[in-house]
């Protein structure tokens, strides 16, 4: 029974930190390398790929690993001016956006990975933090910084790549599992296709609990925690 992995990349890079505490998260290799170390620990649930790997096939040359589907957005790299201060910005220069081109190439070059690109809003602005937000409900009183800003970025695109690599899977019949990693409500329509036509969908959350509606429409939810047990 082949597994597809269908992961969420920005949510993958959000949950980075909680689920890996002991990498460099700036190190795009160290970022890939985490990824396979996800992708074989759940691997292991596979009895014919732990034959393999117990023959020494590796990994990535097993064909109980179908492939890996990696869903994100290019970082924008226009400019803006920061709100408060009004500081001009190069988003194309920021650290997070280096990271984010460095992994992507480093997954186009890897085996057996498949990176479906969709692309941001163009038209994005600030909006206040999740802490900032709960901070003024709160009723502190304090001025307003920079830090306290984020950009609102909505991807377009990446639902319906990954909708129709989805249904290729499933109605040509070429796993038997999926394994996604994701932890939005946007992916159940997905999930309760690929369900209906028999293949076991299995969410992987990187530690945060899953949304009911997504939880509902998969067949299970396994945990990787091994690195958070390292000292």
């Amino acid at each position: 029974m082949a597994t597809a992995f269908v992961i969420d990349g920005a949510y993958f890079l959000r949950r980075l930190r909680w689920t890996f505490p002991h990498i460099d998260h700036k190190d795009p290799t160290k970022v890939v390398d985490s990824l396979w170390r996800l992708v074989r620990w759940h691997m292991q649930f596979n009895p014919a790929f732990r034959r393999d790997r117990d023959t020494g096939v590796h990994s990535m040359e097993s064909p109980e690993l179908h492939r890996i589907f990696f869903y994100d957005c290019p970082p924008l790299t226009k400019k803006m001016h920061r709100p408060i201060s009004r500081q001009a910005i190069d988003l194309s220069k920021t650290d997070e956006a280096q990271l984010r081109l460095a992994v992507h190439r480093e997954l186009r070059e890897t085996r057996k990975v498949a990176v479906r690109l969709g692309r941001l809003n163009d038209a994005s602005e600030w909006r206040l933090t999740v802490d900032a937000v709960k901070r003024l409900r709160s009723g502190v009183v304090a001025p307003l910084t920079d830090a306290d800003f984020e950009i609102d970025t909505k991807q377009k695109g990446v639902d319906m790549k990954l909708g129709l690599d989805v249904a290729t899977l499933a109605f040509k019949r070429q796993v038997g599992q999926i394994v996604l990693i994701a932890g939005d409500a946007d992916f159940v329509p997905a999930a309760k296709l690929a369900r209906r036509e028999g293949i076991d969908v299995v969410l992987e959350t990187m530690g945060r609990d899953a949304p009911e509606d997504l939880h509902a429409n998969v067949d299970g939810v396994r945990h990787y925690e091994e690195d958070r047990k390292q000292p």
